[in-house]
């Protein structure tokens, strides 16, 4: 899609699609306005939808005319309200109510006074992952016209088309997220995960080692290679890593969970635990590849990153591990395997003491992790844990830029008693209760002091049954933004 800044007003403006954000009482006069240019009788129409510029009231209307085709109306509330994620919704559904539409896309959006470019460029994300289309799997595919330019209307900076530059590589790595977590097991194994990131190395100038199972071996990565046990899958620890031209000022790690498959071993997962979604086990590492295919396109200045993925199937046989099994992981530590249902924290556990011997600035792991996590937060939001202040906040801002949802949980050290094991270092989980926290207490029993940590769970946040704002209805591609905005973020600092 192409996108870009137009000086028409909206009484002038040409193409297939008019959009309008209106807020309620429209005291900018836009309704009369469409009245004047299309000779309507509009008022009257909007309150037979009915619609009054509410948040959520969309209306489309087919004009049947050669300078403009369709016009759209969606509700932005009361002008004190509108923030922007009240925009990213309006943009969202304006591009919505465009499908079945071809040709160039006008939004008129009140940009705020004080940061019209960020409005303007999360609305031009917003635009292009609502137009987002999976049809890969199709034997034949529906045909579904979209709009394949977006002009962005309004007053805005004339020298802030360089600023859009930015949409289309973070837009990539969140569609990049998405298609890797639709994809069936049968598509997207630990191989093919290897390959997609060799894609990336090859395409964009990134380093990449792939260690296999003898690799890992010697390693002593126990506990990652206990989960592969009943899989005829090999499996993939994949090392990316992007260099600045400059001096390295930071260097961070980004770890995802890669279980491509989870069956949840001899625990098999019943009932509503939907054993057939288990796709999506592996969304954290998509959001960590997504987003280095963005920060390679973008190559931010200072930061030197590294993606981390300990990538497997969790299946079943006469070799998969036993519940009661005791496991090793490369740092020495014994872990008794309670439930083999909790494999991605033994996958991150090896992932984690292979990030510290990197010497980072600081580590952030995105994972699929704990079914506690999206009772706790539901589906639009995901769960924060670190003890360090300065990267939970610089995360939280991060997160907010973006538009996903992101909430600190305590991180309670005296929880870590439920993770006692009568033979073995530890369990590798713990009492029901305050199940999400013991599971990052365990995380972090890898990871060194004295690095920066945070671990993200995004099991609700991963996928949306329904759809919602600017995610279509399957994988959201949650995280890819907001590790982006944070590794840019850190270009050239020194703070965490």
């Amino acid at each position: 899609m192409k996108i870009s800044l137009s000086p028409a007003t909206p009484e002038a403006w040409s193409g297939s699609v008019l959009a309008l954000g209106i807020v309620e009482n429209d005291p900018q006069g836009l309704v009369a306005t469409m009245e004047q240019r299309f000779s309507l009788q509009l008022a009257d129409w909007l309150k037979q939808k009915p619609f009054s510029g509410k948040p959520g009231d969309c209306v489309s209307l087919p004009l049947l005319r050669g300078d403009c085709t369709t016009l759209v109306l969606v509700g932005l509330g009361a002008a004190d309200d509108v923030d922007r994620d009240g925009l990213r919704l309006a943009a969202a559904a304006a591009a919505g109510a465009a499908i079945g539409q071809v040709g160039t896309l006008g939004l008129l959006l009140p940009w705020s006074n004080e940061t019209p470019e960020e409005d303007a460029a999360a609305a031009a994300e917003a635009v292009r992952l609502a137009l987002y289309s999976d049809d890969r799997f199709r034997s034949k595919p529906e045909p579904s016209p979209r709009p394949d330019q977006l002009e962005l209307l309004g007053p805005l900076p004339g020298g802030f088309a360089h600023g859009l530059e930015a949409v289309h590589p973070v837009c990539a790595g969140v569609e990049l997220a998405r298609e890797l977590v639709a994809a069936p097991p049968n598509s997207v194994t630990p191989e093919e995960l290897a390959r997609t990131a060799s894609h990336l190395a090859h395409e964009h100038g990134l380093e990449l080692t792939i260690l296999e199972r003898s690799d890992c071996e010697e390693r002593g990565m126990g506990s990652f290679l206990s989960v592969c046990q009943g899989s005829d899958m090999d499996p993939k620890f994949i090392h990316l890593t992007y260099r600045p031209n400059d001096e390295v000022k930071r260097r961070l790690v980004l770890v995802g969970k890669g279980l491509t498959f989870d069956s949840g071993g001899y625990n098999l997962k019943v009932g509503a635990a939907q054993i057939d979604m288990m796709k999506y086990d592996m969304g954290g590492s998509a959001a960590v590849i997504g987003a280095m295919r963005a920060i390679a396109e973008l190559r931010p200045a200072g930061v030197e990153v590294h993606m981390l993925v300990a990538s497997c199937e969790n299946m079943i046989n006469g070799s998969a591990v036993h519940p009661g099994d005791i496991v090793t992981a490369s740092n020495g530590t014994t872990i008794e395997i309670n439930n083999t249902d909790a494999e991605g924290r033994l996958t991150l556990a090896d992932a984690l003491v292979y990030a510290c011997k990197l010497k980072p600035d600081a580590i952030v792991d995105l994972a699929t992790l704990t079914g506690a996590c999206v009772i706790a937060l539901g589906e639009e939001i995901a769960g924060l844990w670190t003890s360090d202040d300065t990267l939970a906040s610089n995360l939280e801002q991060a997160a907010m830029a973006s538009g996903e949802g992101l909430w600190r949980m305590p991180l309670h050290s005296p929880y870590r008693k439920g993770l006692k094991s009568l033979l073995a270092d530890m369990k590798n989980t713990g009492p029901r209760p305050g199940g999400s926290i013991t599971a990052a207490l365990f995380l972090k029993e890898f990871v060194d002091a004295g690095i920066p940590w945070a671990h993200i769970d995004i099991a609700g946040t991963v996928w949306s049954d329904k759809g919602r704002g600017l995610n279509p209805s399957g994988a959201t591609g949650y995280g890819v933004r907001t590790l982006v905005n944070w590794i840019r973020n850190q270009a050239g600092t020194t703070g965490t």
